[in-house]
């Protein structure tokens, strides 16, 4: 029997299968855990009872379940429109070809420049580190787990003034925000200047010890700040800083060669040229 099924297992039907297993595994993904589950279950229920009315000839028993399956149908579209977008979004954020991790890559710098250019205004202090190649989870488990969804609303709040997430350092992982309030190493290069405080001694000793990117804003100063390996570059604009987070976090790889902070002859269009980045070698 199994060699039968076999020799009519071709390629075709294996895409088949895995296409289908994907389908049902973004719908139970959506499903599980929302009260859609429970209604799915009533459904089955009632397909159940169809069947057994069938089955043992409870003829009006099956006349009316057989009357209301037509209109079952729009019902189900109504009641589950919210679960069907869901799903559609689900396939929609698949890489194909690598333009929905661009959009998306693109889409989480952007929230992540908006959220430090108004805690800047604000002059908020802020420490925000962005994973790349190099784990970060020894640092993660410093503080205090989150797992959320990237935004700017959300960064805002875990460096509010007086917020029990305020002190330490935020990780980002990919889209999500790991964890907030995470404890970092301080640099211990003699050469840095005295006026660094301990947040941008806490970016250059993360990117010191990996491939991460750290965003620096000073509470004294509301000044943009980033720290590369090892580099900071200080008075770092908004536009400036999404660039870098495109660019550099989102789009290179460890592997690639190491990355210098732009100069200033390098800087892009846009770029006030009072606001001259210092660059600290360490």
């Amino acid at each position: 029997m199994i060699q039968a099924i076999l020799s009519k297992l071709t390629i075709l039907a294996v895409v088949d299968i895995v296409a289908m297993a994907i389908l049902i595994y973004q719908v139970v993904l959506v499903v599980r855990g929302r009260q859609v589950a429970h209604i799915l279950t009533g459904l089955s229920v009632l397909v159940v009872l169809y069947l057994l009315a069938v089955r043992f000839r409870l003829e009006l028993l099956a006349t009316v379940l057989a009357t209301l399956a037509p209109y079952s149908v729009i019902a189900l579209i109504v009641m589950f429109q919210g679960e069907i977008r869901s799903v559609l979004a689900r396939i929609g954020r698949f890489r194909w070809l690598g333009l929905g991790s661009q959009l998306e890559r693109r889409e989480i710098a952007e929230e992540i420049a908006l959220a430090v250019l108004q805690m800047a205004e604000a002059r908020i202090g802020v420490l925000i580190v962005v994973e790349r190649e190099i784990g970060l989870r020894t640092f993660i488990e410093s503080g205090v787990a989150m797992d959320a969804l990237v935004s700017r609303d959300l960064l805002c709040t875990i460096f509010q003034r007086g917020a029990a997430l305020h002190d330490g350092a935020a990780i980002i992982q990919g889209d999500r925000v790991a964890a907030a309030a995470c404890f970092l190493p301080l640099t211990g290069n003699p050469a840095l200047s005295r006026r660094l405080g301990t947040r941008h001694r806490a970016a250059i000793g993360v990117t010191e010890e990996s491939d991460a990117l750290a965003i620096v804003v000073s509470e004294e100063t509301g000044q943009i700040s980033i720290a590369l390996r090892g580099d900071l570059e200080q008075d770092v604009s908004p536009k400036r800083l999404q660039g870098r987070l495109t660019r550099l976090t989102l789009h290179r790889r460890a592997s690639d060669p190491p990355a210098e902070l732009d100069l200033p002859n390098t800087a892009e269009a846009g770029d006030s040229p009072a606001k001259i980045p210092a660059k600290i070698k360490v």
